[in-house]
C-alpha cells in the first residue's frame, strides 16, 4: 500500500532535482545553483533520497515545537508587564519598552502575536497605497526643514490641550526642534525658532503650510509689505520660507505628527509629564532618542546651517513690527494706544519721521528710529473695540462662560422664601 506523504513546495522542488540527478540529467553544481544551497548539501540530500526515497527529503522537525520558542514563564512575564503598563501600546513600542526598560529578550513579532492572542491588538488589513509624486530627499542637513503645528490632547487630560510645533529635517528625517505652546501664533513660532537657532544655526529654508503665520492669504492686498510678521523676521535672518500646496507635499512632517501623537504621548504618560513647561524640558531629551532610532544618513555630510551673525539681534527681530509716521506733536498710535515721543531735539526735526513699533511676546513696546530706541510715554488709551479673530484661534480666544455657584442669589431670583 502506497504511503501518503505531505511535502512543502520547497521539498517538491528538491524531489524533482534529485530525480534528475539520479537519472544523470543534471550535474551537482547545477542542482546547487537551482536550489540555492552548496554542492556539499546537495550530496547529503542525494544520499538521503537514495536511502529513503522522497521521505528522506521531508524535514524531520515537522510537527515538533520550535527550538526557538519562548518559554511559558517568559511569555507570562511579558504579558503581565504589557497588561500592567503598556496595554494601549502598539506591538513595536511595547517591544521596545520590554527590551529597554525590563531587559527582556523577546522579538517584536512574538509581542505582536501575544497581544493579538490576548485581544490587545487587532491586526489591520493593509490599505491600498495612494500613489503621490515622488520627491527625493534633499542632499544635506539644514537645506530644507519642514515645520508644522499639531494641536492635540498631548497630556491626555492631565493638562489642557495644546499644540506641538515640529521642526524636521528633510534630508535626514531628524527632529531638530519640538516645542509645546498653547496655540499656534507668530510669537510661539518665534520662541521655537529662537531655541532652534541657538542649537543648530540658521537653515536655508523652512517648508510650511499656508497658515496665515507664514503667508499673506488675502488676494490683491492693497497695503502692507506682502510679508507676514514671521515672514519678515525670517527675511531679516536670511531664512527662506516656502509653502506647500497640499499636505502630501510636506508628508514627512505630517507623518511624524501622527507618530508623535502615539509615541510621545505614551512616553510623557510613563514619565508623568503634566504641563507644557515640563513637556518642553522633556522633549529635549526625547527627540535625541527618536533621531537615534529613525533618522537616516544624508547623501552629503555637509551641514547647510549657518551661524548667527553679530547683527542678528533676535530679541528685536522676533517681535511684531509695524511702521508709523510721527505726527506734528510727535505722537503715534498703535493698537488703540497713543504714544508720546520724548526727545530733547526740536520737535520739527522729527515731524513726519518714520519709526518702527516693536511688540514682544510679553506685550512690551519699543519704538525704533533708524534702529535706535526712542523714549516715550503713554498719552491716551482708546476704548476697546471688537477683535478680528481667525477660525484657528477661536478656541483659544473664547473663554468658558462664568457659571455662578449653586448658592448664588441669582439662582433663587424670583422665588419666594418659605
Amino acid at each position: 500500500m502506497d504511503k501518503l506523504l505531505t511535502m512543502s513546495e520547497k521539498e517538491l522542488t528538491r524531489l524533482e532535482v534529485m530525480k534528475r540527478l539520479e537519472e544523470k540529467r543534471m550535474r551537482q553544481s547545477e542542482a546547487a545553483e537551482r536550489l540555492g544551497i552548496s554542492v556539499r548539501h546537495v550530496k547529503r540530500l542525494l544520499n538521503a533520497y537514495r536511502k529513503k526515497g522522497a521521505e528522506g527529503l521531508i524535514s524531520k522537525r515537522r510537527g515538533k515545537p520550535s527550538n526557538n520558542r519562548l518559554e511559558t514563564k517568559v511569555k507570562q512575564e511579558g504579558m503581565d508587564l504589557i497588561r500592567k503598563r503598556y496595554e494601549d501600546f502598539g506591538p513595536t513600542l511595547a517591544h521596545e519598552k520590554l527590551t529597554e526598560a525590563h531587559g527582556m529578550k523577546i522579538s517584536v513579532e512574538s509581542v505582536r502575536q501575544m497581544m493579538i492572542a490576548e485581544k490587545l491588538w487587532k491586526p489591520r488589513r493593509a490599505k491600498r497605497p495612494v500613489i503621490h509624486q515622488m520627491r527625493e530627499r534633499r542632499a544635506c542637513l539644514g537645506e530644507l526643514v519642514q515645520i508644522d503645528g499639531s494641536p492635540y490632547a498631548w497630556f491626555e487630560g492631565r493638562a489642557p490641550a495644546c499644540s506641538l510645533l515640529v521642526f524636521i529635517d528633510d534630508a535626514t528625517g531628524k527632529l531638530l526642534e519640538l516645542y509645546f505652546t498653547p496655540e499656534e501664533s507668530m510669537f510661539s513660532y518665534s520662541a521655537a525658532v529662537k531655541r532652534y537657532l541657538a542649537r543648530h544655526g540658521k537653515p536655508v529654508t523652512f517648508y510650511s503650510d499656508k497658515h496665515g503665520i507664514f503667508r499673506v492669504n488675502v488676494k490683491n492686498a492693497l497695503s502692507g509689505t506682502g510679508l507676514t510678521q514671521f515672514g519678515r523676521a525670517m527675511k531679516d535672518l536670511d531664512i527662506k520660507i516656502i509653502c506647500a500646496n497640499t499636505p502630501q507635499a510636506k508628508g514627512r512632517v505630517e507623518r511624524v505628527n501622527k507618530t508623535l501623537q502615539d509615541r510621545l504621548v505614551k512616553e510623557m504618560r510613563l514619565h508623568d509629564i503634566s504641563s507644557i513647561e515640563a513637556g518642553n524640558d522633556f522633549v529635549q531629551e526625547y527627540f535625541q532618542d527618536f533621531n537615534r532610532r529613525f533618522s537616516v544618513v544624508p547623501r552629503s555630510s555637509f551641514d547647510a546651517h549657518r551661524p548667527l551673525l553679530p547683527t542678528d539681534d533676535l530679541d528685536r527681530i522676533l517681535t511684531r513690527q509695524e511702521t508709523r509716521i510721527l505726527s506734528k506733536n510727535l505722537t503715534i498710535q498703535y493698537k488703540k494706544v497713543i504714544y508720546q515721543i520724548i526727545t530733547s531735539r526740536p520737535s520739527y526735526a522729527m515731524r513726519k519721521a518714520q519709526v518702527t513699533v516693536c511688540e514682544n511676546a510679553q506685550g512690551q513696546i519699543s519704538v525704533l528710529y533708524k534702529g535706535h530706541p526712542l523714549p516715550f510715554s503713554v498719552f491716551h488709551k482708546q476704548q476697546h473695540q471688537a477683535e478680528v479673530v481667525s477660525s484657528k484661534d477661536i478656541d483659544h480666544t473664547l473663554k468658558k462662560p462664568w457659571r455662578p455657584p449653586d448658592d448664588h442669589p441669582w439662582r433663587n431670583y424670583g422665588q419666594t422664601s418659605k
